[in-house]
């Protein structure tokens, strides 16, 4: 019985940090809202299941792919260097069967429920691993559009499996997800600028400058903040609601602009934490006023 737990303790810790599961959970988290946006919970509790299970398993899975490509970067980096794979707790081959199994797990699954949301899955994965990891984050800083795309699928998937279709309100979720990863990145490569300098990958910090990063994330909060809200007045959620994410947003473009004007370290991860708190909170208030 000891020797079970240790084993499961060990699996653990070769296997769960691979899949970065607070980013993994507030995509899925965006996909579910995007199917409640059109469908009610109450009725749909095994679709709803179902669309966490596939979404777990595909975003868990281009992650480990992406781990496992980028694990020579990772070794040079004082923030990752610590991850199963350049710390040698897993082997390459471990984790690339892992992220496989897992992929096809999460895209099999999506396609069973519906051919359009299994694609739009298969694209996000597509994206996020072949396009984004594998072809463009070495060569440029302009690689974080196609992480953004990447990013958006989740959440047009799940309002089209609810719909049968793409609608404007998909798109318009999915832009604000786009237009809010810049400010989720640009704060992080700020804040590790000189990791992703001595791991030779290009970002906005260091290819432009940090007066146009902040700039550029300030823009971007902006368009997010336009994006979230012509889709939820579209959704047609209440005022109330609306308020809410309307303070949301004014938090999130208040911390973004002062960050031009006054920059620092703090405020700098400040607005990194922050935007995260926008998305999710965004995310429940749309799910609450789809139940």
């Amino acid at each position: 019985m000891p020797d079970r737990k240790i084993d499961f303790h060990r699996i653990k810790s070769k296997y769960w940090p691979l899949i970065k599961s607070l980013q993994t959970g507030l995509l899925v988290m965006t996909g579910l809202a995007g199917y409640m946006s059109a469908r009610c919970p109450i009725f749909n509790l095994g679709t709803l299941l179902g669309v966490a299970a596939s979404l777990f398993l595909s975003i868990s899975g281009s992650t480990v792919l992406n781990m496992w490509y980028d694990r020579d970067i990772d070794s040079r980096m004082d923030r990752t260097c610590w991850r199963p794979l350049p710390a040698g707790k897993i082997t390459p081959q471990e984790a690339l069967w892992f992220g496989l199994i897992l992929s096809a797990l999460g895209i099999g699954t999506a396609l069973g429920m519906d051919w359009l949301y299994g694609l739009i899955i298969a694209a996000g994965l597509f994206f996020d691993v072949v396009v984004y990891t594998i072809w463009l984050k070495r060569r440029t800083c302009w690689s974080i559009v196609w992480g953004g795309i990447s990013g958006a699928m989740p959440v047009l998937a799940g309002r089209a499996l609810a719909l049968g279709a793409v609608d404007w309100i998909g798109i318009a979720l999915a832009a604000a997800i786009l237009f809010w990863i810049p400010t989720h990145i640009l704060t992080f490569s700020m804040r590790y600028h000189r990791d992703y300098q001595a791991a030779g990958i290009p970002t906005f910090p260091s290819t432009y400058s940090f007066r146009v990063t902040r700039n550029t994330i300030a823009i971007s909060s902006i368009l997010a903040a336009v994006a979230m809200g012509l889709a939820a007045f579209g959704i047609g959620m209440a005022w109330g609601y609306l308020r809410l994410m309307a303070v949301l947003a004014i938090g999130l473009l208040g911390l973004a602009l002062y960050s031009t004007i006054r920059p620092s370290e703090k405020l700098n991860f400040g607005l990194f934490k922050y935007a995260s708190i926008f998305m999710l909170g965004s995310m429940i208030l749309i799910v609450i006023s789809g139940i």
